[in-house]
């Protein structure tokens, strides 16, 4: 299972090894225990830090020619997904954007901290974070608005990324739009800068993000699934995949993808949980391709048993499921079947930089509006808008749950969960909720519009329909640069213009050291340049 909910995919190893090598040893049954704080925290891993140092070439109006990344990762003390989740941020180190020189040089540092490992995102976040600032630190140093910017480097149908893969179907500038529409970008903006010429010590901000995220698992092997069908006597159909349900909607789904296949009922039809004795050699549920993957394998099983049933529902073109599948177990038609699916038309080369490593693409835009509280480094967010391209959504109540799930997940990563560790011994901190601040009801946006795009079918996936899981937590950088641009205004009513940095998580204690005035320049060492009212006078 991937997305770090637990880290189920593979650190599971460091806790049955020990186990297998005591149970050897001893002849008996052993089992390993580990409270809240010691797994997720301790044993487990996080999602890993990056650093990025970055040269960016770009002419007057904002388009940039030319952009050289260096990224480190902290992979920690075992190397786990480290290299893949490092290769998911170097393909996604362009976001939405068209760089025509485009060069990224990955690194993943090894130290004495506890390992890191997989997360929603799985690196992409990462990477796409750093292109977001590029653009943010382009359009201050032109002072020019960062949407203009970021609308005029946006990917454009028919472009190819820096691996060399083209965009079809790409429906990034709809999103950019219909979400602009979906907000009033326009009247926004305005009442953000009436706002904040009222207020000294709380500002507003705003921001605006695109995202497109590749869909399938970067290491070929792993996109491949397969189904077990069984329909009996009664018409009653037992279905089993290789998916694992962890509450995101997919044994739903798989119900929905095996009733408009067979053309039955929901009703009729049972999900098996998932195991191994009944579909091998499973991939991990995880790359946001569980319904994409088993889905296929689902329809093709199912389309198996459609064929066999052809010439009895030719024949009695006016029976009922239960009949024509009475009259096929008379006929001794087998009425189980397997089902199989590799995802075709991907595979990607470093060395030549050739291929495609992703199927299709999952595009989205989200509008954020924060306030910030100057003095305290407190912020809520005010109103957030989101407009998804998920394909032909064949369930939009999961999707835009997902998309809703993923934003306010995203919310820990960019402003809320900073670990923290021990600089004696490297040992973690921030063991639980006392003190490592995870996102609750009150960090949701107050007003929360979620949008899901009409008229964009994917040829590329089970009934035209697209991913969902990990696409839509990039958008929550949204908030993070809404942060930013209120950050900016408290700064530039204090007299400093310009560029300056914030580091993601954007927490209380950052956002206060940000909004300089006299009382942080009593205890930080001036900015150049900076006039300080209370040295005047004195």
């Amino acid at each position: 299972m991937g997305g770090g909910f637990g880290g189920k995919e593979t650190r599971s190893a460091v806790l049955a090894a020990p186990a297998a090598v005591a149970s050897y040893r001893l002849q008996q049954p052993v089992r390993c225990m580990l409270n809240s704080d010691e797994d997720s925290m301790m044993s487990t891993g996080i999602r890993h830090p990056f650093l990025a140092k970055y040269k960016v070439g770009f002419d007057s109006t904002g388009w940039l020619t030319a952009l050289d990344v260096q990224l480190f990762s902290n992979g920690d003390n075992t190397m786990d997904l480290s290299r893949g989740i490092m290769e998911r941020a170097v393909f996604h180190i362009d976001n939405a954007y068209r760089i025509e020189n485009l060069r990224c040089h990955g690194i993943v540092c090894r130290t004495n901290l506890p390992s890191n490992t997989a997360f929603r995102g799985f690196g992409g976040p990462q990477g796409m974070a750093v292109v977001e600032n590029v653009m943010v630190d382009v359009a201050s140093y032109l002072g020019l608005d960062p949407t203009a910017v970021r609308s005029l480097n946006l990917y454009r149908e028919g472009d190819s990324t820096h691996y060399n893969q083209r965009l079809d179907y790409c429906t990034l500038d709809r999103c950019w739009n219909e979400c602009q529409a979906l907000a009033g970008l326009k009247d926004r903006r305005k009442e953000i800068e009436s706002f904040n010429r009222l207020h000294r010590f709380k500002k507003r901000g705003l921001a605006i993000i695109p995202t497109k995220f590749g869909i399938a698992f970067t290491a070929l092997f792993l996109n491949q699934a397969g189904a077990l069908v069984h329909v009996y006597k009664d018409g009653s159909v037992l279905l089993t995949h290789g998916g694992t349900e962890m509450g995101q909607g997919l044994h739903t789904k798989m119900l929905q993808v095996a009733s408009r296949a067979l053309n039955i009922p929901v009703d009729l039809i049972f999900i098996s949980e998932t195991s191994t004795d009944k579909v091998p050699n499973t991939s991990p549920t995880a790359a946001s391709a569980g319904s994409d993957l088993n889905g296929m394998a689902v329809l093709n099983a199912c389309q198996i048993l459609v064929d066999r049933l052809a010439p009895i529902r030719k024949s009695h073109p006016d029976g009922s499921w239960q009949e024509w599948i009475m009259q096929a177990y008379f006929q001794r038609i087998s009425l189980s079947t397997t089902g199989f699916y590799k995802t075709p038309g991907i595979g990607y080369d470093f060395a030549t930089n050739s291929g495609s490593p992703f199927r299709y693409f999952s595009f989205g835009a989200a509008c954020s509006v924060v306030e910030v509280d100057c003095l305290t480094g407190n912020h809520r967010v005010l109103r957030t808008d989101i407009v998804m391209d998920l394909g032909e959504s064949f369930n939009p109540a999961i999707d835009i749950g997902q998309v809703e799930g993923g934003f306010v997940q995203g919310l820990g990563l960019f402003t809320l969960e900073e670990p923290l560790f021990s600089p004696a011994n490297g040992q973690v901190i921030t063991r639980g909720p006392s003190n490592y601040k995870i996102p609750s009801a009150d960090d949701i946006p107050e007003e929360f519009n979620v949008s899901l795009l009409r008229g964009c079918p994917n040829p590329h996936a089970v009934y035209s329909s697209k991913a969902v899981g990990e696409p839509p937590l990039f958008l929550t950088s949204s908030v993070f640069f809404a942060i930013k641009d209120a950050i900016h205004s408290a700064r530039t009513e204090f007299g400093l213009t310009g560029n300056f940095s914030i580091n993601s998580p954007a927490t209380a204690e950052r956002i206060r050291m940000a909004c300089k005035d006299h009382l942080i320049q009593m205890v930080s060492k001036p900015e150049p340049g900076t006039f300080l009212p209370w040295a005047a006078s004195v």
